[in-house]
């Protein structure tokens, strides 16, 4: 490892950071990364493209009812911030005004790239300002964007069992592929490499959780060489620790994604309206790159990038960077408690709430944090006691919020905290107590908003990519919502309580049933279920707990299919576009339907799920968990 010094060069063009084992150019003013040196390859990244388009900060913005613009942002300004032996930070910025408005989006931009003294690799942040008064805007989506050598780096890695030999880019080009149901999507047909014929190439089919996307990126085999993007803290990304987002996919492309809609929709594009102000620091993230030697195992990069990740994350919040606006450890706060759950139909004991995930995010709604895409949210997990502890918050006005696997439904703790620098909170026994009226009657799934647990058809033989055959994220195949209709050809799903196995018999998503002429129809599924006593003056409840929908709408009818009017509708509800993507969940809702035992009979019944909604094969629901209970005073053992 070289013990020199950080050393910076600056050009009319160009800024230089090196550090004896990594060298970084920057363009100048524009703060684009446009090359890599490292271990003798002269630049890591694409040298084929355009100065501007090799390693950038983005985002994608509008003016409200405007459509979205696409933006490389490049610096106008370029300051040194910190130049030392030990450290580089330099600053590229963009200041907005008047003049610019509908040019350019109405923020002020400060992107910092920082490098260190003995490490490999380099760390950018960047500090978005919208100042009060200025022009309403929307933030479709913002990251940064690493294109790589095409002809170096073929090796892709975003988790243990989920990384493999990739397509070229030009695999997906006219010719060699064929565009399926959208441009994403390619069927591979003649590409450069004969194993990947076949196999379908979609970005979104390696899309990851937030809190799972810790560090991902590509191994160039020639050169035995690592490119890794690590992101230590979710703290700045929106929607939580379960909104989903792209990882690394065919270019070779890595990302860093900050906001974004995807598996979300609207919910999660932030609206700055009447002149709002806001500022929000994004990062650091940092840029890893390692070496093997000739002869050894290639993939051991990805080992050592996995052990570097924790070295970033037991380091955050970082000490180094200049910017004011990053909090250090010692200016931050810690929440600590535990988290009981009270089902008094489950136990009349308190339940540790063991894998709960616990948060602090902005005030809102219980629940409210899973769309909340402006500020910063801080989520752990519960320890199998329900113990928690949320470190290093920075300071400000937050809701506790939480969620239990096994139980329905969003806790919020009520009052509203405030957190101080130095301060620890110590919450004590908290007390969730999930929806509940009655007994279980029965139960369809398990509460844990995902619809993985349910039937997952195999793929269609011709839409297959070979990562995911006897794979736990099978459901990341393409083309599964067509495997319905061909299921299903003639009449719909019918879900026998007691007879029935979700796992095999509850398909993962309630799609539309496509039709010869290639339109499509909406579905009717049926739970069919017998109760031995019926009390007719009572009410049972029907928890419909969904993981994901998309341009949806649930009717519920008990006991006549042609009831002009359902019991309950919930309207249009998502725009999670989990289906085309591959994702198992996306936003979670809960509805909670009055049955009146008037409806019911004492024998066999049927409840009937409508989605009516046809114009795209991808409109659909996807269910996480079902269960009809008892009035309150019903006795379960008298109806089960």
């Amino acid at each position: 490892m070289s013990t020199r010094g950080v050393q910076l060069h600056i050009r009319d063009r160009y800024v230089v950071m090196d550090n004896g084992m990594v060298q970084v150019t920057l363009s100048n003013p524009d703060g684009i990364v446009t090359g890599i040196r490292y271990n003798g390859v002269d630049n890591l990244l694409e040298v084929l493209n355009k100065e501007s388009n090799r390693g950038y900060w983005d985002l994608v913005w509008s003016a409200p009812g405007s459509k979205g613009i696409f933006d490389v942002i490049s610096g106008t300004s370029f300051r040194v911030i910190v130049h030392n032996e030990n450290q580089v930070e330099l600053s590229f910025t963009r200041m907005w005004d008047p003049s610019l408005e509908g040019k350019f989006v109405p923020l002020n931009i400060d992107k910092r790239f920082i490098m260190l003294r003995g490490s490999s690799g380099f760390y950018s942040y960047a500090i978005y300002e919208h100042l009060k008064d200025w022009p309403d805007f929307d933030l479709g989506e913002t990251r940064i964007t690493f294109k790589l050598r095409k002809d170096r780096f073929h090796y892709m890695a975003v988790a243990d069992d989920r990384q493999r030999y990739m397509p070229l880019p030009e695999d997906r080009s006219s010719g060699r592929a064929q565009i399926l149901a959208y441009p994403e999507a390619v069927l591979l047909v003649n590409p450069s490499n004969p194993e990947h014929k076949g196999e379908v190439d979609d970005k979104y089919q390696y899309s990851r959780d937030n809190k799972d996307i810790k560090v991902h990126g590509w191994i160039s085999s020639n050169p035995p060489v690592g490119f890794w993007q690590i992101t230590p803290s979710d703290e700045f990304r929106s929607g939580g620790p379960l909104k989903q987002s792209l990882t690394s996919h065919v270019g070779p492309t890595t990302l860093a994604m900050f906001i974004s809609g995807h598996y979300a929709g609207q919910y999660l594009v932030p609206q700055f309206r009447n002149g709002e102000p806001w500022k929000k620091v994004f990062g650091p993230v940092f840029i890893y790159l390692n070496s093997a030697s000739p002869g050894d195992d290639p993939l051991w990069l990805w080992e050592d990038a996995k052990i570097q990740m924790m070295t970033e994350v037991q380091s955050w919040p970082y000490s180094f960077p200049a910017s004011e606006e990053f909090q250090k450890s010692d200016q931050r706060g810690n929440v600590g408690g535990r988290l009981l759950v009270l089902d008094r139909y489950s136990s009349k004991d308190y339940i540790p709430a063991n894998g709960a995930y616990v948060g602090m995010a902005p005030p809102g709604d219980a629940g409210s944090w899973q769309r909340e895409c402006k500020d910063y949210q801080f989520w752990t997990k519960a320890d199998e006691e329900g113990y928690f502890s949320i470190n290093n918050i920075r300071t400000g006005d937050y809701n506790l919020y939480a969620w239990v696997p096994g139980f329905i439904g969003d806790y919020r703790y009520d009052a509203v905290i405030t957190i101080t620098s130095g301060s620890y909170i110590e919450m004590g026994d908290l007390v969730y107590e999930p929806p509940r009226d009655g007994p279980t009657l029965w139960e369809i799934g398990i509460p844990d908003r995902s619809a993985a647990e349910f039937y997952v058809p195999d793929p269609d033989p011709k839409y297959i990519n070979k990562l995911f055959i006897d794979h736990p994220d099978r459901f990341r195949h393409y083309g599964l919502w067509d495997r319905y209709t061909e299921l299903y050809p003639d009449t719909d799903l019918v879900y026998t309580v007691g007879v029935s196995d979700y796992c095999k018999d509850w398909f993962f998503a309630q799609v539309p049933r496509k039709k010869d002429d290639n339109t499509h129809q909406g579905t009717t599924w049926q739970i069919k279920f017998a109760l031995d006593n019926v009390d007719r003056r009572s009410t049972y409840k029907l928890r419909v707990a969904i993981a994901s929908a998309t341009l949806a709408e649930l009717q519920v009818r008990v006991n006549d299919p042609n009831a002009r009017r359902p019991l309950f509708t919930s309207g249009l509800i998502g725009r999670d576009n989990s289906i085309a993507r591959h994702g198992i969940h996306g936003l979670y809702w809960l509805f909670n339907v009055n049955v009146p035992g008037a409806q019911l009979v004492e024998g066999n019944n049927t409840i009937f799920f409508t989605q009516p909604r046809n114009t795209s094969p991808f409109q659909g629901i996807m269910y996480d968990y079902i269960r009809l209970e008892g009035p309150p005073s019903c006795d379960v053992k008298d109806e089960l």
